[in-house]
């Protein structure tokens, strides 16, 4: 027989479950509820509880939190809540005491039950419910590990979705490993080959692969269902325990080889949907705290996401758990980092009106356990686009119009040319100050919503009828040119043109100024057939090819060289903008020296950088014209001369080769093939 408990009455104190003498503390939030049960699981196939203990308000209840405490209780008991209290849609409330509910603050869940229709449709869903479970996060060996803290000017990101980085069968790792953290592990040697500092990891918080439209499921994992616990799919064992340990393993083995490791989290929605959505977990606990609802109507929901809600990031209690979250992943998880997905949501109020100092980002910015942590905010929801207007010091951006200039730049468009400049020198015109920190510009050409860099020189339009929704979803404006031909072509000439574009683009990024993120597979050429929003494609689509390692080995070996290039030449390790008097000189030119074109038809740009201090030179030759063009080449003092780093147009390896070892250049002028980029420096 299973061992009965006896229940006590606890404290309010930590939130969630913890492990504290000889038991465990339970405490859940709940301001309407007027009754909570706690339920107790012996298997993870059990449908039903072995135990239930109801929380009586006189007892059990101390102001809005519902607690208590297990004597005996040991880590990996499964555990969820029922809460009960009234159902008033119109006035926000939504308990559902027919509902087991997940944990808020679960920092493990187990899936192996779940059916989100049972926790949609009227009636009992225990047989079918997720369930969470009891961590003790103190209870592992970390040998001594730290959070890394790489400054952002020396740090290049590689974004990669843990699922699809191992899960094809070419990267020679047996089924059990396959899409896991620990097939990352052993991927690991690859990350550290290619030069790059910091993975941002796809959402790893757990999320609801159901959670997509009728015939598809969520691959990319924007559908969050617990945020303290990493998604139990990844993971190698069945064992939630063991779960949170390989995660760990895995984020120590990349401490250990260099890497930073940053998460993609999202605060801004949840799974459970609109007000046709399953009640799972915070919509049966307190729905009118952590949602915003319209005011003039609370049975719907403000939807600023596209997901059907949205989360009510400035309510006290919502902001106990962002934070809480955060400070649980950096120093029980030892994370190094996060990316915000659309974190322009975490600036509005409980009404969706943006506040003009938003109390979460500040409590973000000044909390004392983030003080070593990248911060980082996708600036924008469906609503709004906030690029810039980030509060504090903290916060770096992802620099979306970095992306859109520099294609549009690439691919030969007119009236561009002012805000390419901006773009080289991180973006001061975006982000208003040259005060702050010009590496908190995340720049970028392609992520993972959107195009591969293949795709972007190879399609005009998106080809996203495997998604099953008629080729209406994601973006129509990719500021792409597939070159000539839509798709593949055995056409030599476009052939050439493609790889050449990637090589300017490659380029472009690792010369700007600024941090600069690669997407996962570009490197070797990754294409999904021209699908720019494959966020339910968990198939080759989406997986990264081992095969392409050896197919594309000059892509490879041209990015290695670039990312090398970027992180050991020190004009690219500044913290201050270049323009700023006092530090780095910046000049601009076009093909004559210090004329730049700056009319709407240019399509030539130049700039050169001098290191007073280091007595340096640094000369970028951009030739997006689709004809040749010959630019004047600076003076250099006497027992100097240029160096050619870089030429998009030339052969390996002098398309990106060690200035120690690059060829010099005599003349007083250089001739740029169409559409390439050259580099030069001093010698």
């Amino acid at each position: 027989m299973a061992k009965k408990y006896r229940l006590e009455k606890g404290q309010s104190y930590p939130i969630g479950a913890t492990c504290r003498d000889g038991g465990v503390n339970f405490s859940l939030f709940s301001k309407n509820a007027t009754r909570v049960e706690l339920l107790l699981f012996d298997q993870k196939d059990h449908t039903y509880p072995s135990q239930v203990f109801k929380l009586e308000p006189d007892q059990f209840r101390t102001f809005h939190y519902w607690h208590c405490f297990i004597k005996g209780l040991k880590p990996g008991q499964l555990y969820g809540y029922r809460v009960f209290g009234p159902f008033e849609p119109s006035k926000g409330l939504r308990f559902d005491g027919e509902k087991v509910l997940i944990d808020p603050y679960a920092r493990a869940l187990v899936t192996k039950t779940y059916n989100r229709e049972a926790a949609t449709a009227p009636g009992d869903n225990c047989a079918e419910a997720i369930k969470s479970v009891v961590i003790d996060p103190s209870d592992y060996d970390w040998e001594g590990d730290r959070p890394l803290n790489h400054p952002f000017e020396h740090s290049v990101i590689y974004e990669l979705h843990v699922g699809g980085f191992t899960k094809d069968p070419s990267s020679g790792l047996s089924k059990e490993l396959r899409g896991t953290y620990r097939g990352l592990i052993e991927k690991i040697p690859y990350l550290k080959s290619l030069g790059v500092t910091a993975v941002e990891l796809m959402p790893v918080q757990q999320f609801d692969r159901a959670d997509a439209p009728p015939g598809n499921i969520n691959y990319w994992g924007y559908s969050q269902l617990a945020f303290f616990a990493p998604h139990c799919a990844f993971g190698a064992t069945d064992d939630p325990v063991e779960l949170v340990d390989e995660f760990r393993d895995m984020v120590k083995a990349l401490h250990k080889a260099g890497i930073e490791v940053i998460l993609d989290v999202v605060f801004n929605h949840t799974a459970e949907g609109n007000e046709n959505g399953p009640t799972l977990s915070m919509r049966g606990i307190e729905n009118r705290a952590y949602y915003i609802l319209p005011e003039n109507n609370q049975q719907y929901y403000s939807d600023f996401t596209g997901t059907g809600n949205t989360l009510n990031a400035n309510h006290s209690v919502v902001r106990r758990l962002i934070t809480d979250c955060l400070c649980h992943w950096v120093s029980e998880m030892h994370v190094d980092g996060f990316r915000f997905d659309l974190a322009s949501v975490l600036a509005r109020d409980e009404r969706g009106h943006y506040l003009e100092n938003p109390p979460l980002l500040w409590e973000i910015e000044s909390e004392p356990q983030l003080a070593s942590t990248k911060i980082i905010a996708e600036a924008w929801d469906t609503k709004g686009y906030l690029l810039g207007a980030f509060i504090g010091d903290k916060w770096a951006e992802w620099n979306g119009k970095f992306r859109d200039d520099v294609r549009s730049f690439v691919k030969g468009d007119p009236k561009v040319i002012r805000a390419m400049a901006d773009r080289l020198v991180a973006s001061p015109a975006v982000f208003g100050s040259v005060l702050r920190n010009p590496n908190r510009s995340i720049n970028f050409i392609t992520c993972h919503d959107g195009f591969t860099l293949q795709d972007l020189v190879s399609y005009n339009e998106k080809h996203n009828e495997a998604n099953n929704e008629n080729n209406r979803d994601g973006h129509g404006d990719n500021h792409s040119w597939n070159c000539g031909v839509e798709g593949p072509t055995n056409d030599p000439q476009i052939k050439a043109l493609r790889k050449r574009q990637i090589k300017n683009f490659l380029a472009i990024l690792m010369i700007s100024q600024g941090t600069p993120m690669l997407l996962m597979g570009d490197e070797v050429r990754r294409s999904q057939n021209g699908n720019n929003n494959a966020y339910c494609q968990d198939n080759e689509l989406s997986w990264f090819d081992w095969s392409a390692l050896e197919r594309e080995k000059e892509m490879l070996e041209y990015t290695k060289r670039l990312i090398h290039f970027n992180l050991s030449t020190h004009f690219f390790q500044e913290e201050k903008y270049w323009s700023l008097p006092g530090g780095i000189v910046l000049g601009w030119h076009g093909t004559r020296h210090h004329q730049p074109d700056w009319s709407d038809q240019s399509h030539c740009l130049a700039f050169e950088l001098y290191d007073p201090e280091e007595d340096a030179y640094l000369h970028v030759m951009l030739n997006a014209f689709w004809e040749d063009k010959t630019f004047d080449l600076p003076g250099l003092p006497d027992g100097k001369c240029w160096r050619k780093v870089v030429d998009t147009a030339a052969a390996p390896p002098f398309d990106c080769i060690r200035p120690e070892d690059a060829p010099k250049v005599s003349g007083r002028s250089y001739k740029l093939k169409q559409r390439s980029v050259v580099v030069m420096m001093n010698c």
